[in-house]
C-alpha cells in the first residue's frame, strides 16, 4: 500500500514539474526578442496621458520602442541579450534643444556681460571672421556633441556655418540633428553673398534629405541681417524642399526698433507681410511679441524655441511664453549657442524657464514644473513639427530615451521625479544616452566619440580663437 502511494506521489510531481516546465517555456517561446530594454526604473513616459510608471522599463527594438510598461509586463513580454538597468533612476525621452550653434562652443566666455548687438558686432562676428573654417566647425561640433550626450540631449536644432560638417560629425557621434544652413547678408566664412548662401543651403538639404538623423533646413539669419528679397527666396527654397526654416526672431528692443525705423512694423509682421510665416518655421526667442502676434503665430503654425539663459545674459527681455503655452503655440526650449549661455544643459533651461516666468509675473503656478518639461520634450518635438517621431516614450517612436541618476545627497529624498527632473536635476546627473536605439553613454562612459582627444582638441583651438581676438 505504501509503495503504491509512493509510486503514484512521484508521478504526480512528475506530471506537475512537466507542467511548469512547459508552461516555462512556453512563456519564453511567447517572449520576443528586442535589441535591448531599459529595466526597473521610474520611467517618464511624457505620452498624452502623461504616465509615470513607478518600477517600470522600456522596451527598444531597433531603432524603436517596442514596448513601454511595467517592469513585470516587460519581463514577460520581452527579452533582449542586452539589459540597461536603471534601478532607483529616471528614464525619460531624450531631451531636445531646439536653438543652438554647435561649435559656438568654441566661442565659451569669450565676451560677457554685454547687451546682443554690442557682443555681436565688437566680439563674435570679428572673432567668426577670422577663425571659422571647417576645421574650426569640426572641432567645435564635436565638443559640443560631447556635452549634449553627457547631459542627456537627443535632438538639437542649429544654425551655423559649413552645416554639412556639422551633419557630418553629429551622424558619427549618433545624435539626432535639425541642421540650418545659415543665410546671411554679409559676407562670412563658407559664402561671400546670400546668393552663395543659398546655393551651398539646396546642396546640404540634397545631401541629407531623408537621412534617419540628419533633418536639413534652411536658416536665414534674421530680418535684421538680410534684406526682403533674400528672406522670401530663403522661405520659397524650403518650401520647395519640405524642410524647415530656422530663424532668430523678435529677440531685443533694439530689434523691434530697426524694424519700426525701417518697415514702420514689428518684426513679426514683416516676415508675415512676406508670407514667410507657417508651419514649419522655427522661430528664436519670440521675446518682444504683443498679444496679437502671439495669436497671428499659433494661426500661422509657427514653432517658438524659448532662450531663458541667452535671453537673460544678453539682458534681451522677458518671452512672453504664459501666453505662447495658453494661445496653444508650440513652445520648446533652447540653450542658444555657449557662447551666450554659457553651456548646452537643459536642465538649467529647464530649471530657468519655469524660475524667470514665476518672479517675472509675480505667479509661482505659471511654467509649473511639468510644463517645463514639456517644453524639453514633447514641446519641443511639436515646435520642430517632429512629434510623431520623438518626444515621449511611445510604441512606434523612435528609441531617444535617458537614464538619469537620482542617488545623490541633493536628488534625496525624491517625492515627485517631474519635480526633481526640473528644479534638482543637473546635466551631469544623466547617466545613460540612447538615440534611435544606439547606446551613446553608458554609465557616463561614451561609446561614439573620444572624450580626452575631443577636449584636447578643443583647448588647442582656444589658443587659436584666443589669438585671433587680441
Amino acid at each position: 500500500m505504501n509503495r503504491r502511494f509512493t509510486l503514484v506521489a512521484g508521478f504526480l510531481v512528475l506530471v506537475v514539474a512537466f507542467a511548469v516546465m512547459s508552461t516555462q517555456t512556453s512563456t519564453q517561446t511567447n517572449q520576443r526578442n528586442v535589441s535591448l530594454i531599459v529595466a526597473n526604473g521610474t520611467v517618464v513616459t511624457m505620452d498624452a496621458g502623461r504616465r509615470v510608471i513607478a518600477n517600470g522599463s522600456v522596451a527598444i527594438d531597433g531603432t524603436d520602442i517596442a514596448a513601454v510598461d511595467t517592469a513585470d509586463a516587460i519581463g514577460r513580454d520581452f527579452r533582449s541579450a542586452t539589459t540597461v538597468d536603471a534601478s532607483g533612476q529616471v528614464v525619460l525621452p531624450g531631451l531636445i534643444n531646439t536653438h543652438t550653434h554647435a561649435p559656438m562652443v568654441l566661442y565659451r566666455g569669450l565676451a560677457d556681460d554685454l547687451a546682443l548687438m554690442e557682443w555681436l558686432t565688437k566680439y563674435i562676428f570679428p572673432a567668426e571672421a577670422k577663425t571659422v573654417s571647417p576645421d574650426m566647425v569640426r572641432a567645435g561640433t564635436r565638443l559640443a556633441l560631447l556635452e549634449m550626450i553627457q547631459s542627456g540631449t537627443t535632438t538639437y536644432a542649429d544654425m551655423y556655418y559649413f552645416e554639412e560638417e556639422i551633419a557630418k560629425e553629429t551622424k558619427a557621434a549618433g545624435l539626432r540633428g535639425v541642421l540650418g544652413q545659415t543665410v546671411i547678408q554679409f559676407p562670412v566664412a563658407d559664402a561671400k553673398t546670400p546668393g552663395e548662401a543659398l546655393i551651398r543651403a539646396e546642396a546640404f538639404i540634397k545631401a541629407f534629405k531623408g537621412d534617419p538623423l540628419i533633418t536639413p533646413a534652411v536658416a536665414p539669419h534674421a530680418m535684421y541681417t538680410l534684406d526682403g528679397p533674400t528672406l522670401t527666396a530663403a522661405r520659397d527654397l524650403a518650401r520647395r524642399y519640405g524642410v524647415p526654416t530656422l530663424i532668430h526672431l523678435a529677440e531685443t528692443q533694439d530689434e523691434a526698433k530697426t524694424s519700426q525705423e525701417r518697415f514702420q512694423t514689428s518684426p513679426i509682421q514683416y516676415l508675415d507681410r512676406l508670407g514667410f510665416l507657417g508651419p514649419s518655421v522655427l522661430a528664436a526667442h519670440g521675446v518682444w511679441a504683443s498679444q496679437s502676434e502671439v495669436e497671428l503665430l499659433r494661426a500661422r503654425g509657427v514653432g517658438i524655441a524659448h532662450n531663458p539663459e541667452s535671453n537673460m545674459k544678453l539682458a534681451s527681455g522677458v518671452a512672453p511664453v504664459p501666453a505662447y503655452l495658453a494661445a496653444g503655440v508650440a513652445v520648446g526650449l533652447g540653450t542658444d549657442g555657449a557662447a551666450s549661455n554659457n553651456d548646452l544643459d537643459m536642465f538649467e533651461a529647464m530649471r530657468l524657464a519655469s524660475l524667470l516666468h514665476k518672479v517675472h509675473t509675480g505667479d509661482p503656478r505659471v511654467v509649473s514644473a511639468v510644463q517645463a518639461l514639456e517644453m524639453a520634450t514633447i514641446g519641443g518635438a511639436r515646435a520642430l513639427g517632429m512629434d510623431r517621431a520623438i518626444g515621449s516614450l511611445e510604441p512606434g517612436k523612435r528609441a531617444d530615451v535617458i537614464v538619469v541618476s537620482m542617488a545623490s545627497a541633493r536628488q534625496t529624498p525624491m517625492y515627485d521625479p517631474v519635480s526633481h527632473l526640473v528644479y534638482t536635476t543637473r546635466g551631469d546627473d544623466v547617466r545613460t544616452t540612447i538615440v534611435n536605439g544606439k547606446v551613446l553613454m553608458r554609465d557616463r562612459k561614451m561609446a561614439t566619440l573620444n572624450e580626452s582627444a575631443i577636449l584636447a582638441e578643443a583647448r588647442q583651438w582656444a589658443v587659436k580663437v584666443r589669438a585671433a581676438v587680441n
